[in-house]
């Protein structure tokens, strides 16, 4: 029987409010800054990456915890708007919706989160039957996770039993500690990382090693290793063998997401039989188009759309 799902994406899921641009250093003492533009919309890495893989036509579940609250409520409804099924979405009354503000400056930002029911996420969150529906698992925002990343490890283990791929996006980690331990069991369990530079570096152990070398060193731990770079483009390593792809020039309005997006590219090609090569450029693609507005999502490409942008960087027809 085939699966039910292409995709379970597990993670968080929260609203984010996008400040920005500023213009000077944050100021407190009660200083107000004004700027120029502001947004809310729908953040966490695994929920952007959802909508992302939803809007290239995959089948896509979300597993994970919010808040029973008017925000909570915002996250499940924008989600089911977007394609995503959200069955397995535990609206929480004792925990509150993680909250995000993201303030940006240039081609910078900072992000601040209210964990909320973050903390309160755990293995118990994901049905098996939705680990054995699904032909791709994908897991984000491991370190924002605690509970939940001490089960992802079994939880991948289960849905490759029953025959799926698997991912990771670890993102950042708040407190700087990079768990080697805990990240050994689950790079064990993952068919495809997907971490940016900066992360692979820590990830690596080595603060200073490029992306390349970064994935070579991640890759021979066993999974595909693939480092977004920015501006700079992306790199993949399947212990062998590297491939690059170029950044593409692109005039953004909002980063917030990108990597979500890139992310949802790169899987969602390689489960429609693209190679690593075509997967990683189409990847960049799907990253790069949903900088053109405010939001991770509001302007995440179609599969049609980004096949068409990819065709033209590669000087093929379109038709």
């Amino acid at each position: 029987m085939p699966p039910t799902f292409d995709l379970l994406v597990i993670g968080d899921a929260n609203p984010d409010v996008i400040l920005g641009p500023l213009d000077a250093p944050l100021a407190f003492e009660q200083r107000e800054q004004l700027v120029g533009a502001g947004a809310l919309t729908l953040g966490g890495s695994a929920a952007i990456m959802a909508c992302g893989a939803a809007r290239l036509g995959l089948r896509v579940a979300f597993a994970g915890r919010a808040g029973d609250d008017d925000a909570g409520r915002y996250v499940r409804d924008t989600l089911a708007a977007r394609g995503v099924d959200v069955g397995a979405l535990r609206l929480d009354p004792d925990s509150a919706t993680p909250l995000t503000v993201v303030l940006t400056r240039g081609a910078d930002r900072a992000i601040l989160t209210a964990p909320g029911s973050l903390a309160a996420t755990t293995g118990d969150d994901v049905p098996e039957a939705l680990l054995s529906a699904s032909a791709h698992v994908h897991a984000a925002s491991y370190f924002l996770m605690p509970e939940l990343a001490r089960a992802l490890p079994g939880l991948l283990r289960t849905a490759r039993a029953h025959g799926a791929t698997t991912s990771l996006d670890t993102n950042d980690d708040p407190a700087g500690r990079w768990d080697p331990t805990g990240i050994a069991a689950v790079l064990a369990e993952t068919d495809i990382l997907l971490p940016n530079a900066h992360e692979a570096r820590h990830l690596a152990g080595s603060a200073t090693a490029s992306a390349a070398a970064s994935a070579a060193v991640l890759a021979a731990r066993g999974p595909l290793t693939v480092v977004k770079d920015g501006a700079d483009g992306a790199v993949c390593h399947d212990g062998h063998t590297l491939i690059t792809t170029e950044g593409i020039d692109v005039t953004p309005v909002d980063s917030v997401g990108a990597g979500d997006s890139f992310d949802a590219g790169f899987v969602a090609a390689t489960l429609g039989g693209l190679p690593p090569a075509d997967a990683l450029e189409f990847a960049a693609v799907c990253g790069a188009l949903s900088t053109r507005a405010h939001g991770g999502t509001t302007a995440q490409p179609t599969w049609d759309e980004a096949l068409a942008h990819h065709r033209i960087r590669n000087g093929e027809n379109r038709s």
